[in-house]
């Protein structure tokens, strides 16, 4: 097996990342654009260690949960563009396989066989996605092909809406106006209903921000900031760089460059979910975000609520949330720093990045002995492992629910509930 090859495989299952897996000669090979009992003639696209990366050329046996291909022929969407990498596959269908994966990995890696099987709470596909991170390459706006930065549409992934795709068309030609290339990358936040739209213009070095105030004052937005990456001040170019949101009774105020949760339609359930686990207080949020958890148990009246949050902008926007409350303690450092100086908490809430908790972060989280744990994750992997962990140090999983905040893509939001 080496690069450039074809080979006829036998679709076996799902692994995380959105490749299905075949062996050939008995080498695994993770094979783009395929599902589970299809057979299909793959091109060899790298090998290493003796391990397979192929994408789908031929479909030779087809699963009835193949989305139909256009009247031309063509596939209904590139799988390589961001967002898109299941989009070949019926909904449903999607679903199971998430499930599967998350059942998998939690075999493998976390060696905890689940009881039941997982519900994935499903989302519509078409305009999801209210916050996003898009691309400006040569005068084009877009999303990066998958593990490349080769730039595609973003109006056939469908996450975004078709009004704030036309912004985004508006903006495109805008900008085109500019003497010299100003802006490299584009962060963009809506609120639920698509009301308020904001956006964060990342700066190129040396780049002139002078002009941006007038050539991005566009029908449908309703404000723009901009700054070089590494930057932690923030230019106002003209309106509100704030949308604002009130999720399950909390009010919620936050900036493009502070991380959110992207769909729309399942932000409500998600926090619900959340909530329906919390005991009385006091409670303890640990990245913590703008406070989305935080101040709902406040609003529930699970207080006290202690929220922990180390990202600049997010703490900024955590602190200007809680401000109205006496009931929410807010401290803006990391949470490996917090921990050791922690006090007792009934629930500890933890929502961290995709790498999961360090060590520190674990044990800190152990140590305060919480009688419930609250585990919401965007990766499966460091889910499992971090479960394992915890089911050493004592707790017992109580709920497993899944929410496909992500559709058409291979990312699954997890919550568990552990109890000591």
């Amino acid at each position: 097996m080496q690069r450039g090859d074809r080979l006829t495989l036998t679709i076996e299952r799902p692994a995380a990342g959105g490749r299905m897996i075949a062996r050939h000669d008995g080498a695994i090979v993770f094979v783009a654009g395929a599902i589970p009992g299809e057979v299909v003639e793959a091109e060899v696209e790298k090998v290493q260690r003796g391990t397979g990366w192929a994408i789908t050329r031929t479909v030779i046996e087809r699963s009835p949960d193949r989305v139909p291909d256009a009247a031309d022929g063509t596939s209904p969407s590139d799988g390589g563009c961001g967002g898109c990498v299941l989009a070949h596959i019926e909904y449903d269908r999607q679903r199971v396989i998430k499930a599967a994966i998350i059942e998998d990995a939690f075999r493998r890696l976390g060696r905890i066989t689940l009881a039941a099987p997982v519900e994935v709470v499903a989302s519509p596909v078409d305009g999801y996605r209210m916050r996003a991170r898009l691309h400006l390459r040569n005068g084009r706006i877009g999303f990066f092909r998958e593990a490349t930065h080769s730039l595609c549409d973003a109006a056939p992934t469908r996450q975004l809406r078709p009004d704030t795709l036309a912004v985004l068309a508006a903006l495109e030609q805008s900008l085109k106006t500019l003497e010299r290339d100003t802006v490299g990358e584009i962060e963009l936040s809506e609120s639920l209903d698509a009301s308020q739209r904001a956006l964060h213009l990342e700066l190129l070095p040396n780049a002139d921000p002078s002009r941006l105030a007038g050539v991005t004052r566009l029908a449908g937005l309703t404000g723009a900031t901009c700054a070089p990456p590494e930057s932690t001040r923030t230019m106002d170019l003209w309106g509100s760089g704030l949308v604002t949101d009130l999720v399950s009774g909390a009010t919620l105020s936050r900036h493009a460059r502070s991380f959110f949760q992207g769909n729309r339609f399942l932000l409500p359930p998600l926090a619900d979910h959340v909530l329906s686990h919390v005991m009385q207080g006091p409670v303890l949020d640990l990245y913590a975000g703008v406070g989305l958890f935080s101040l709902a148990a406040a609003h529930a009246g699970h207080g006290p609520v202690v929220a922990v949050e180390g990202d600049h902008f997010a703490a900024s926007d955590l602190r200007r949330n809680a401000a109205a409350r006496d009931d929410v303690g807010v401290r803006s450092e990391p949470v490996e720093r917090y921990l050791p100086a922690a006090t007792k908490a009934a629930t500890i809430i933890v929502d961290p990045p995709r790498t999961g908790l360090s060590k520190d972060a674990l044990a800190g989280v152990v140590a305060v002995r919480a009688a419930l744990l609250i585990y919401v994750s965007c990766d499966v992997a460091t889910l499992a492992r971090d479960a394992r962990l915890l089911v050493d140090a004592g707790y017992r999983m109580t709920s497993v629910r899944a929410f496909d905040l992500f559709p058409n893509t291979a990312h699954v939001e997890t919550v568990i509930a552990f109890a000591r």
